[in-house]
């Protein structure tokens, strides 16, 4: 019998010069984010210097400085990183299950179900603070993504792709009417609605992340998991069952962690744009396909990119604010578009 050796992998070789590569982006992304942390923190309408944020952080002595970080900007940079991680990992579940590069947390109706849900929240049961309306969001969102995968699964092919991106569509839409309908019959409930509408981190108290900080993490637990499985599900449903995954697991574990992490994040800050449709395609182009460098890279950039928005909202109306969700859009919108048209865009 004739034996073939292996032939030992050299330092160098594309192997290891990818881990390498995707090893520096990770840090670079990590430092990024540290950067717009930091950011965060130190400024605003009075800036700060970074020695002055460390010590209202660690030795708060009750001073202007540790109010402003400690009161002010502590919760919303805390919010900032779990809705923008949370918006990023959801865009690229989404993208991986429905093979769809252009799908974002809207294509299965979740960011419809949540609003819907704030809505009848604040017109049926009088709920007037962000805090007691988070919940009603919360709830929109898991029910709408329980209603795409029970309407995708009755089809003739189960909750393919293209099933879950119609029901989705169709959910959105459906939602989005009945949204509409009851903003335009009652005032009150449209003036506290369009504060959460704009998408922002304004106005949201440390409790608010309190809330949602289960939700987030529960979706990244799920996300983690079927990580190794949407590798094989982008090679096609056949190959993955050839190569010992349940498609129909990976798929429902997928989808439960895009609604949970979707869910959390409109709920909290409202609908942000393009963090969930550009994050992933920039992820994609910087560390390739492997879905678990993916979900590493996307959740850290997209961090990253809504507290910039929120750092750059402070200061372009300033003494005023621009909502981050207007911010996220206008650079959100470019950057897709630079990706494309260098075509460096890898789909899941």
């Amino acid at each position: 019998m004739t034996t073939v050796a292996a032939r030992p992998i050299r330092a160098g070789t594309p192997t290891t010069r990818g881990l390498g590569r995707r090893a520096a982006v990770t840090l670079g992304a990590a430092a990024v984010l540290a950067l717009a942390v930091l950011a965060s923190f130190a400024l605003g309408s009075r800036p700060l210097a970074p020695g002055a944020v460390w010590h209202a952080l660690v030795a708060p002595d009750g001073g202007d400085a540790t109010t402003i970080v400690r009161e002010l900007r502590l919760p919303r940079t805390a919010l900032g990183l779990l809705v923008g991680l949370a918006l990023a990992v959801a865009g690229v579940l989404f993208q991986a299950l429905t093979r769809n590069p252009l799908a974002e947390p809207r294509i299965l109706g979740i960011s419809a179900g949540a609003s819907f849900g704030v809505v009848l929240a604040i017109a049926v049961f009088g709920v007037g603070t962000l805090a007691g309306y988070v919940w009603f969001g919360i709830a929109g969102a898991l029910l709408a993504g329980l209603a795409v995968f029970a309407v995708a699964n009755r089809a003739r092919d189960g909750a393919s792709p293209v099933t879950l991106a119609l029901t989705g569509a169709a959910l959105d839409a459906s939602l989005g009417a009945l949204v509409y309908a009851l903003l335009s019959i009652d005032a009150r409930t449209f003036e506290e609605y369009r504060f959460w509408v704009v998408g922002g981190l304004t106005g949201r108290g440390v409790g608010v992340a309190g809330q949602v900080l289960p939700f987030v993490l529960a979706g990244l637990l799920l996300a983690a998991l079927v990580a190794r499985g949407l590798d094989a599900l982008a090679l096609g449903d056949d190959v993955a069952r050839g190569l010992g995954h349940r498609v129909g697991l990976v798929r429902l574990g997928g989808g439960a962690a895009g609604v949970l992490l979707t869910g959390a994040a409109v709920a909290a800050a409202g609908p942000i744009a393009f963090v969930g449709l550009a994050v992933p395609h920039l992820a994609r182009a910087l560390v390739g396909a492997d879905h678990r460098c993916d979900l590493t890279v996307a959740a850290l950039l997209g961090a990253a990119l809504l507290l910039g928005a929120d750092v750059a909202g402070r200061h372009v109306a300033a003494p005023g604010e621009v909502p981050a969700g207007v911010v996220t859009a206008l650079v959100g919108a470019p950057l897709l578009a630079f990706l494309v048209r260098r075509a460096r865009v890898v789909t899941a």
